[in-house]
């Protein structure tokens, strides 16, 4: 940059001038403005494409669980297996094992008790009692359907649990205890849901009569040390609940037999479009391994022994049961329940 230089020849002295900087300030500022503009810009640019890649938050995410494998099985058989998802527990590696529903529809004493223990010795099946034996359970078709949810998905918990890796899962229902009266509601359920349905009835509908009216005594008047017993498991016991010998009402046996046998045949008519299959408990007591080995196929289950310590209480002769066995007798005599007084089962 050339520099002004001024003479003056008065005091014969040479003066320098400074040069003049505000111009070449002036232009640096706008220089470092431009630059620093420049710089904003491209920073905003860079965070935008940043933003863009971020990975968004995992709230709110969800984990989809790997489905399980079908198993090598018949189509027809698909919608009986079920994979529950407990809310209570996790069924861990069992998750991909899958369980089969079923219900145990019977009337009290047709030997539904001694039948759900054999069922329960078994280490793949859960049968839980019975569940609408309480009124609140059973109040209205909305409550059984609840009901029935907890149990299928594994929430219900007896002393009959098994654990996460139960292959069947079911309870015991008695036709009074609601399933005659929503019997519309309950089909259609067990039908959506893959629910099978085991009948379990008695023929001998005079051995089942006694049977109830000495349990109902027991209820009101416990035998055994003041407590009221509807199983027992020894030979004693068994002898002293029998030693009670009901009075049946003859003059109303026929209708009473009647009515049972239509009830039997509504219950009949009413799940028959479910898959279900009807045993009776004196083909058990005949041929004991050949039932229960249908059972089991029913259910499809591992082939295995099954066993109770149950001890039929009510044994041998009518007369001995009876205490009006006289009149009994008579009354059903060349009627189409004559064959009842001969069966000792």
């Amino acid at each position: 940059m050339a520099e002004d230089l001024c003479l003056f020849h008065k005091d014969a002295t040479i003066i320098i001038k400074p040069p003049k900087k505000s111009s070449s300030v002036f232009l640096r500022m706008i220089v470092l403005g431009f630059a620093m503009a420049c710089g904003i810009y491209i920073c905003s640019i860079c965070l935008k494409q940043a933003n863009a890649h971020i990975i968004p938050p995992l709230v709110g995410m969800q984990l989809v669980q790997k489905p399980c494998q079908k198993l090598n099985v018949q189509e027809s058989e698909i919608p009986n297996l079920h994979y529950p998802r407990p809310e209570t527990f996790s069924r861990a590696e069992c998750a991909c094992n899958p369980v089969r529903y079923f219900a145990i529809l019977s009337m009290q004493r047709s030997g539904s008790g001694w039948f759900e223990t054999l069922l329960n010795s078994h280490i793949n099946v859960s049968s839980n009692g019975e569940i609408f034996s309480v009124k609140g359970r059973r109040t209205n078709a909305s409550t059984i359907m609840s009901t029935l949810d907890r149990v299928y998905n594994l929430d219900w918990f007896t002393s009959a649990s098994k654990n996460q890796c139960s292959a069947a899962i079911g309870f015991k229902w008695m036709l009074n205890q609601g399933l005659m009266e929503h019997h519309e509601a309950i089909a259609k359920y067990f039908n959506e849901r893959g629910v099978s349905a085991i009948f379990l009835f008695r023929r001998n509908l005079l051995r089942r009569m006694i049977s109830v009216l000495a349990n109902s005594y027991d209820r009101f008047a416990p035998q055994l040390n003041g407590t009221h017993k509807s199983h027992v498991h020894s030979i004693e016991e068994a002898n002293a609940l029998a030693r009670y010998k009901p009075t049946i009402n003859s003059s109303s046996l026929l209708t009473d037999l009647k009515d049972v046998e239509l009830t039997v045949m509504k219950a009949l008519e009413y799940f028959n479009s479910t898959r279900h299959m009807v045993l009776y408990y004196e083909d058990i007591v005949k041929d004991h391994s050949q039932k229960l080995l249908e059972v089991k196929d029913f259910l499809k289950l591992p082939h295995m022994r099954l066993t109770s310590r149950q001890v039929k209480i009510h044994q041998g002769p009518f007369a001995e049961l009876v205490a009006n066995w006289e009149d009994v007798n008579k009354t059903l005599m060349g009627t189409v329940y004559e064959s009842f007084l001969h069966s000792d089962y």
